[in-house]
């Protein structure tokens, strides 16, 4: 790679990874339609979506690390709901990026673009903030929270994401999770969804190592900053700015795979 290669890839992990550690995702929805257009738009090279879902896989592992690692002691981190949630989601996210090997460049980017616009249309329905102080006790549905993490992950490890996109408008939507108990619990759950969709990747020989180092370098700068970003502002903007990066997303990888 040149030197030019090596900033753009650089960039687009450090944007990316300052915006997914405020709104607590792992990036991927960020982040893979910007590896997979950027760098050919701007004629430094080009990855398939194969290659995409490698680099997003991998460098989604290190920013969900310093992600969670700026919100250890911010009292959001609930340990039951990741246990339940955490453990559901990595059975999926081994079984789908194992799974996408078998899958085409189309059939990727479909997968993808179906679970944006879930994302995209559960983040704008409409939802009232659950009042939540340090301390108190959280309740959900346990049974609910496991499947819909195993069915996330399993969608998610095909495209190479750990799956918080989407996991987060179901805590918030579904789940009825306070906001600032989603994001910061979102980025361990997705942590441990990462490690299943790495492990599916490099087994499927999926991952380029070099892009992937440097998108890794970017994340652990990025994600704490934007972390601490986040734990400033209001949680109605957060929601907004996701909610906005996902619908444009899947509205980007919409008109690509139909026209």
């Amino acid at each position: 790679m040149d030197i030019v290669t090596i900033i753009v890839i650089f960039l687009i992990g450090f944007v990316g990874s300052f915006i997914s550690g405020m709104v607590g995702i792992g990036g991927s929805i960020i982040k893979y339609p910007m590896l997979l257009y950027i760098p050919a738009l701007l004629g430094v090279t080009a990855f398939t979506s194969h290659e995409v879902s490698g680099i997003s896989a991998v460098q989604v592992f290190f920013a969900t690390i310093g992600g969670v690692w700026a919100y250890r002691n911010s009292g959001y981190l609930n340990m039951r709901l990741i246990a339940y949630m955490g453990s559901a989601i990595l059975a999926g996210s081994l079984l789908g990026g194992y799974g996408s090997t078998f899958l085409t460049e189309t059939q990727i980017d479909v997968v993808y673009a179906v679970l944006a616009a879930i994302a995209a249309i559960m983040m704008f329905i409409p939802k009232k903030e659950i009042p939540f102080s340090r301390g108190d006790v959280l309740h959900f549905n346990r049974t609910l929270a496991a499947s819909l993490a195993f069915l996330t992950g399993s969608a998610a490890g095909i495209v190479g994401a750990a799956g918080a996109f989407i996991l987060v408008p179901i805590m918030l939507v579904i789940l009825k999770i306070p906001t600032r108990v989603t994001i910061a619990t979102s980025l361990a759950v997705t942590l441990i969804s990462s490690i299943g969709t790495t492990v599916g990747k490099v087994a499927a020989d999926q991952v380029l190592y070099g892009p992937a180092a440097i998108m890794i370098i970017a994340s652990l700068i990025a994600a704490p900053l934007g972390a601490k970003a986040g734990q400033r502002m209001n949680t109605g903007v957060l929601q907004w700015i996701l909610a906005l990066l996902i619908l444009a997303t899947a509205v980007k990888i919409w008109v690509e795979i139909l026209l």
